[in-house]
């Protein structure tokens, strides 16, 4: 091995050129097959691969090949500015027209610098359903008429990502045999018209990942998707956003869902279907103070939306506006037999007691934004089986130095026999206020502890900045 470096650095002393040797200024790439060299291309904005028919001769026709579309209106060129809009339009227009013949697997559309004609925009998407797409982008903050025929004929379709203003029209039954995944946003989803069905089925039997962020699920008739290899559903619905009354509800059969994760009003229902692996969830409801005459029902569908999770292992439970006007959600709680991580925000001593009780095997929690409402006799409170032996980590955020909040750091060190850490994290007004924090700090240091292993930590808000 030394002998051929040696050999090889004598080479160089006698000043042979480089070039002779055949590796430096080689253009291998030009060599690569088109098919090869369309792949790599298909990275690049169209307009970048278009510009690559400049390089020579051999490069003229080479973008043709390319499998992917990435076209985007705000896209600039290198020292210019971006295209005006009737460039664009011509460019897409004459893309799609030399394209005609190409199988095209990928196509992003990204419009949000202009606003365009809608029949320009559903005839460029009419466009790519008939080119057997498999991973389609569309982003767009207009209303344009969508295609939903197309789409739902649409079998070879792998992934879908749809944030754009338009209108889908469900057919009583529907299904994409290869769509993995499906995210949406800002749709209006409604039944067709002369569909008399009493449920709209969509067929996604191999859909591992859906995401409807602010959609409105506008359909007579409920809708259900039926997805036994989906393992992450997101969905962030507010009625709200229409003033339509709607009875319908969301029915997801899941068998293999792992993450789920809802924000809305709980104005809708979203049913889980034979959803037992759920391991990790994220419940977040906002309510509008002005709708405080359906908080009896606010209850109920509460009850009905956790019940339905009680497997869960990591729970993040996000209540704004709503334990202030609805106090009983967590009473006659059923228990959550597996749940180890429990994070709250809006929490009234009462709910945190009541929830407590209903998860036994609790290791961690994490109050995001304090507790309030604690009676002062909770040290004669029954202690939760957690505390007695599987609570070790306490997490207490934006503590507030409240009555309440003291009484509670007092009864967790009095009865966590298993209690590791208990980290307390000052709110940020704290350091423009009067209070002696290192007199608050000493008061909850003498609190009597159960574990001999629990450490606590007192983190100013000063410390964290």
């Amino acid at each position: 091995m030394n002998s051929i470096i040696a050999t090889q650095n004598d080479e160089n002393a006698k000043g042979v050129p480089r070039e002779e040797t055949g590796v430096v200024g080689e253009d291998i790439i030009s060599k690569l097959h088109d098919s090869i060299l369309g792949h790599i291309l298909s990275f690049l904005q169209s307009m970048e691969a278009v510009h690559t028919s400049l390089l020579s001769k051999r490069w003229i026709h080479v973008w043709k090949s390319i499998t992917g579309l990435q076209l985007n209106d705000c896209f600039h060129y290198v020292g210019k500015k971006k295209m005006h809009k009737q460039n664009f339009e011509c460019f897409v227009n004459r893309m799609l027209l030399l394209l005609a013949n190409s199988r095209i697997q990928s196509f992003s559309l990204c419009l949000t610098s202009y606003q365009y004609d809608s029949t320009y925009v559903n005839a460029w998407i009419s466009s790519i359903f008939e080119k057997g797409i498999k991973n389609l982008h569309i982003q767009y903050s207009y209303e344009v008429l969508f295609p939903s025929h197309s789409l739902f004929s649409c079998s070879s379709l792998v992934q879908l990502v749809l944030q754009m203003k338009c209108t889908l029209c469900v057919p009583f039954f529907a299904s994409l045999p290869n769509l993995k995944i499906l995210n949406i946003s800002g749709i209006k989803l409604v039944g067709e018209s002369f569909t008399y069905s009493e449920e709209l089925i969509l067929n996604l039997p191999v859909l591992q990942v859906l995401e409807a962020r602010g959609c409105e699920w506008q359909t007579m008739q409920n809708i259900r998707i039926e997805a036994p290899l989906l393992e992450r559903f997101y969905i962030a619905i507010w009625r709200s956003l229409s003033d339509e009354a709607c009875k319908s509800s969301i029915n997801v059969f899941a068998p293999c869902l792992t993450d789920f994760f809802y924000e809305g009003d709980l104005e809708q229902d979203v049913i889980l279907l034979n959803s037992p692996s759920i391991r990790s969830a994220s419940v977040v409801i906002v309510v509008d103070e002005d709708r405080k005459d359906r908080m009896k029902k606010l209850e109920y569908q509460a009850h009905k939306l956790l019940a339905q999770i009680l497997e869960v292992q990591q729970l993040k439970l996000l209540f704004y506006k709503v334990l202030v006007h609805a106090r009983d959600i967590f009473t006659h709680l059923p228990a959550f037999g597996r749940l180890t991580y429990l994070q709250l925000n809006e929490i009234t001593g009462e709910a945190l007691l009541n929830i407590l009780h209903s998860s036994p095997i609790l290791n961690t929690l994490v109050l995001q934004n304090g507790v309030s409402d604690l009676n002062k006799d909770v040290s004669s409170a029954s202690v939760p089986q957690c505390f007695l032996s599987s609570l070790k980590v306490f997490q207490f955020k934006e503590f507030n130095v409240h009555e309440c909040e003291l009484l509670l750091a007092k009864f967790v060190m009095a009865n966590a026999k298993v209690l590791e850490q208990m980290t307390i994290c000052t709110a940020f007004w704290l350091r423009y206020s009067d209070i002696d924090m290192e007199r608050v700090t000493q008061q909850i240091l003498s609190f009597p502890k159960c574990s001999n292993l629990a450490v606590i930590k007192c983190i100013s808000v000063d410390k964290l900045h």
